[in-house]
């Protein structure tokens, strides 16, 4: 049995690429948690996806012994955060569960935009934060001037952090040291009734669903009957565990601790994340707070390609669901794909990976339509709907107004590169707020439409600024806007995977390009595509694909020259009943591929 003051529950936090994962490996290393044979770099990230891409998605624990100077043992709780603005859900999740964190700050890079919107994270969730300058031992290492940045931009007093290299191992035992001192340990009493947070759970094949849990009070036993407040069922536990990081059984979790739990519960909707379990005959009277619910920014319809895969893909989207709380879906149809799901996501790289984790993990093969965001729509007689698919959109004579939802957009770059940041900002219509600077790096705070940014914004940030700007972003409400819907139509039947909703000042040359791009990526058949871009019935841009021709007066060789004109009349005629009854295939790469609109054209 573990003193309470000898727990510490923390998570690391920091920008994309300054050393979270590596540094957890490192800690993981030092307590003992793996041999070296064992060890493998960034072996919280165990998602194929992760690997490949360098990134963290999911957040991950692990419990650690340690034996401070002090000659006491401490338990840590580590949970390692993703750094990706489309995650901070997961961040806000772990951030809940613990009472500290370390801020991870690269000691060349300084302070980007995601560690300011993760520390006002860990400040909302009232934390003791503790700053760690990481890659100290980099040529371009500028600590002192990094701490200062530490003060002026996020206003934390940085004059103790400690310097490390999470890759060579420096400093390992300072961060261990100043966790054990300067963090808080968790409160909790043994004696009142079970109160537990859900803080995650997952699908495993052998086990059902497997929970994540953080006891605040009382204790939580093998063969205990529990009871979820949210969701009202009551399961009987089989197994209590940690992670260290390998899977260990224990007897019990005490107030303070982290481990997981399975219970035999097969179906996902059972366990809504943020719930608060409590003990079946002795229950707490008052549920924990739990987190704020996800609200999906971007959403796309999945269709199978394969009509028979729909039920395959219902059930891969509930396994994912579970897995990812932030991920919403719900089943609709389409008359040129089919049934199939409109999705909703934290954002487009969350979309990627989504879409990433079907295909590889359930084999599937999907159509997804255009990314669009959710508008907020007053009808005529004064009732207001919300609208997630352009292709649902009502008769424009029926629409009173259209509101949009907008960011509020953080940008941390070099001075050089101002210039054409604020080009790209004002391009899509959005309003500065602030400018200010720390030392030679610039802040800029923008007002942008979200659904300026879907498409494209990050790569266009990253490419102006050569990969040197950071971008974060919040939600800040609904404004109305002059919007109107885009179809397109392909051989006079309109697409509704491409339809979507964009300004009236832009639709033109949203409409311009998409024709353009569509040109190349459609193959050519053996008649004439029209492809255009309308607003109601005016077409506002158009391109043609040219037929592929057989030459058929190859044969005539001299002769009367009205002999080859009849020829090429009737392949006119023909080409012409072509068109009429043709179908044209676009391949699905065509769909995905359009939508990636570089304004380079």
């Amino acid at each position: 049995m573990t003193k309470l003051s000898n727990i510490r529950n923390f998570a690391i936090i920091a920008h994309i690429d300054h050393g979270k994962s590596t540094l957890a490996d490192r800690l993981i290393q030092y307590c003992g948690g793996l041999s070296d044979r064992e060890m493998k770099e960034q072996v919280l990230d165990n998602m194929e996806i992760e690997r490949e891409r360098g990134i963290t998605i999911k957040a991950q624990t692990v419990r650690l012994d340690y034996t401070a100077d002090d000659g006491n043992s401490y338990i840590l709780n580590l949970m390692d955060t993703p750094g990706h603005v489309d995650f901070a859900y997961e961040v806000s999740r772990s951030l809940a569960a613990c009472e500290g964190s370390l801020l991870v700050v690269d000691a060349s890079q300084g302070v980007e935009a995601q560690t300011l919107a993760n520390v006002y994270q860990a400040i909302d969730n009232s934390h003791e934060i503790i700053p760690v300058l990481n890659k100290i031992d980099l040529p371009a290492a500028e600590p002192e001037r990094v701490r200062e940045q530490i003060e002026e931009v996020i206003g934390l007093d940085a004059s103790d952090a400690v310097l490390c290299s999470a890759k060579s191992g420096l400093g390992i035992k300072d961060v261990l040291e100043a966790l054990v001192k300067r963090l808080p340990a968790p409160e909790g009493d043994r004696e009142a009734p079970l109160s537990a947070m859900l803080v995650d759970s997952w699908y495993d094949a052998y086990l059902g669903v497997v929970i994540l849990v953080r006891v605040i009070n009382g204790t939580l036993r093998k063969g205990q009957k529990i009871y979820f407040m949210g969701t009202k069922k009551v399961r009987e536990i089989d197994r209590v565990g940690v992670f260290r990081p390998k899977t260990e059984m224990i007897d019990e979790l005490g107030p303070g601790e982290m481990g997981f739990i399975t219970a035999a519960i097969k179906d996902i909707s059972d366990t809504a994340v943020g719930d608060t379990i409590t003990e079946e005959k002795n229950r707490t009277p008052v549920p924990l707070p739990g987190f704020k619910p996800s609200i999906p920014v971007v959403f796309c319809s999945l269709f199978p390609v394969d009509a028979s895969d729909f039920e395959r893909l219902r059930e891969s989207l509930g396994k994912l669901r579970l897995n990812d709380s932030s991920f919403h879906f719900e089943a609709e149809s389409s008359a040129a794909l089919g049934f199939g799901f409109r999705c909703g996501f934290l954002g487009l790289l969350h979309l990627e990976i989504i879409q990433e984790r079907l295909i590889r993990e359930f084999d599937l093969d999907l159509i997804t339509t255009a990314p669009s965001v959710g508008y907020k729509l007053t009808i005529t007689d004064g009732t207001e709907i919300d609208l997630q698919n352009p292709a649902d959109m009502p008769d424009p004579v029926r629409i009173d107004s259209i509101a949009e939802p907008w960011i509020k957009a953080t940008i941390m770059l070099p001075d050089e590169y101002l210039g054409g940041i604020l080009q790209l900002c004002t391009e899509r219509r959005g309003r500065q707020i602030e400018l200010t600077y720390a030392g030679a790096r610039a802040m800029l705070v923008y007002k942008l439409p979200l659904n300026e940014v879907v498409f494209d914004f990050y790569d266009r940030l990253k490419s102006i600024s050569r990969g040197y700007a950071s971008f974060d972003y919040v939600l800040d409400g609904y404004e109305e806007s002059d919007l109107v819907k885009m179809s397109i139509l392909v051989n006079d039947e309109p697409v509704d995977a491409l339809a979507m909703v964009v300004h009236r000042s832009q639709a033109e040359r949203r409409g311009r390009q998409l024709c353009e791009r569509l040109k190349d990526l459609i193959p050519r058949h053996m008649f004439k595509i029209p492809i255009q871009a309308a607003i109601g019935g005016r077409v506002i841009a158009r391109e043609t694909i040219a037929a592929m021709r057989k030459d058929v007066t190859a044969k005539c060789y001299g002769g009367d020259i009205s002999r080859k004109k009849k020829l090429l009349e009737k392949q006119k005629e023909g080409k012409k009943k072509m068109r009429q009854f043709g179908k044209v295939e676009i391949p699905q790469t065509a769909f995905v591929e359009a939508l990636r609109m570089g304004d380079d054209k």
